[in-house]
């Protein structure tokens, strides 16, 4: 702890020392860990702060299922950390490098979100550096409340995360996972509210192949296992689920199923995997898009987003999917919101009694014609209650875009860690227009 103190004491004297100039540029934090926002072709010049220290897990407390830890952490060395102790984050999501700061600020889903939401869900406490170098705590409960509730999902613009409190879970050796197959969407939401009502599962998630196949992969602890796969080099986890009944995985390997891509798998052919899939994966791609990210089309980016639809809209949902992008293979994470979020405007949850949201993950489609299909959605979302992460390409008008996020509640945090507005504004740093 006193070397964290001396880290986060070295960023609040840098940003003591800044002045905010006029036209100034924004500030970007420099971090060891690749960035998993979607790569994007055009940046325009940042001033940096390097906070690429803050990486450390700092406590584990076994007995009360607590992890303290900085925000540079990435979820495989927190998954060893824990895992060694028999226990494991309630929320993992699905690329090794993503850290705990980028699941908080960004978007965190995975398998086991219909129990729990994302990762910022289960989290306790967070130790914020505001724009003029103070050192707030905050917790759900206490004076900075607001402030912890929204730094989820602002990207860095409310303030800078240098510590994490967040829940831990027992876990078991393996995962067993068992396949069901349905044939309509109608089946496929009664299976899904099934489980969903009986908990009856850890880990809830599926693949939707094609409008006539839908799989959902149901999974639970188990302390033995008559075998075991991995996905890390010529397998492809998201085909298996078209072929297989039932799999095991070392806990491990489950968590980190998907990371060579979800729908998305690179290198994709045969030959490629063979000889570069071992050591290919999210990261390393990620890493080249960001080495050259002026070869990346600027115009018609491929749709690669994820959008939350409440599940009782789920079913007008899918049929204009199907008709408007027509693109399969979908990943589909059900999520359990547990509160209306403070960084959501209100409207989103107006009319809806849905504790249970749907992501559907489009991953690599290539834009035809004319049409701007981010803008395509981001148009329908609004219609049906629904909204997108904005670690990829948005296209929001300025009023369209604060018909979904919460204007003033951002407006109220700001006021109390960036007056100066030194860490930018969600709008503009978050949208191409």
């Amino acid at each position: 702890m006193q070397s964290h103190r001396a880290r986060v004491g070295r960023i609040a004297r840098s940003l003591k020392a800044r002045s905010r100039r006029a036209g100034g540029r924004p500030l970007k934090l420099r971090k060891r860990a690749v960035s998993h926002q979607v790569p994007k072709a055009k940046r325009g010049p940042v001033d940096k702060l390097d906070v690429g220290d803050l990486d450390r897990v700092l406590a584990i407390d076994d007995k009360e299922r607590v992890c303290v830890a900085e925000p540079g952490v990435t979820f495989a060395d927190l998954v060893d950390a824990t895992l060694a102790r028999g226990l494991v984050p309630m929320i993992v999501p699905e690329l090794k490098t993503i850290t705990l700061g980028g699941a908080i600020a960004g978007c965190s889903i995975e398998s086991s979100s219909f129990r729990f939401g994302g990762f910022h869900d289960t989290c306790l406490a967070y130790e914020v550096i505001t724009a003029r170098g103070e050192v707030l705590h905050c917790t759900p409960r206490n004076r900075h409340s607001l402030v912890f509730q929204m730094v989820h999902g602002t990207f860095g613009t409310v303030g800078i995360i240098s510590k994490i409190a967040f829940r831990l879970m027992p876990a078991r050796q393996y995962v067993k996972v068992t396949y069901e197959r349905f044939h309509n969407l109608e089946s496929y939401m009664n299976a899904i509210q099934r489980h969903y009502e009986a908990g009856d599962l850890d880990f809830m998630d599926g693949i939707i192949h094609s409008p006539e196949l839908f799989v959902l992969c149901g999974g639970r602890f188990v302390d033995e296992a008559p075998y075991t796969n991995r996905y890390d080099w010529m397998k492809i986890y998201y085909l298996s689920t078209r072929e297989r009944s039932e799999d095991y995985l070392a806990t491990r390997d489950y968590y980190f199923r998907y990371d060579k891509g979800v729908t998305n798998v690179h290198p994709r052919s045969f030959v490629g995997r063979l000889l570069f899939g071992k050591w290919i994966g999210s990261t390393q791609i990620l890493r080249l898009a960001e080495r050259l990210h002026w070869l990346l089309p600027s115009r018609r980016p491929r749709v690669t987003v994820d959008v939350f639809i409440p599940f009782s809209r789920w079913s007008a949902f899918e049929k204009w999917y199907e008709a408007a992008f027509g693109h399969f293979p979908l990943w589909c994470v059900p999520y359990r919101v547990t509160r209306k979020y403070e960084w959501i405007a209100p409207r989103v949850f107006d009319g809806l009694d849905d504790s249970l949201f749907l992501d559907i993950a489009i991953y690599g489609m290539k834009q035809r014609g004319e049409t701007n299909y981010y803008q395509l959605m981001e148009d329908k979302l609004r219609e049906l209650n629904g909204l997108k992460t904005l670690i990829s390409h948005n296209y929001y008008s300025e009023d369209a875009f604060w018909q979904t996020w919460n204007r003033p509640s951002f407006q109220a945090a700001k006021s109390i860690t960036d007056p100066e507005n030194l860490f930018g504004d969600l709008y503009r740093k978050t949208c191409r227009r």
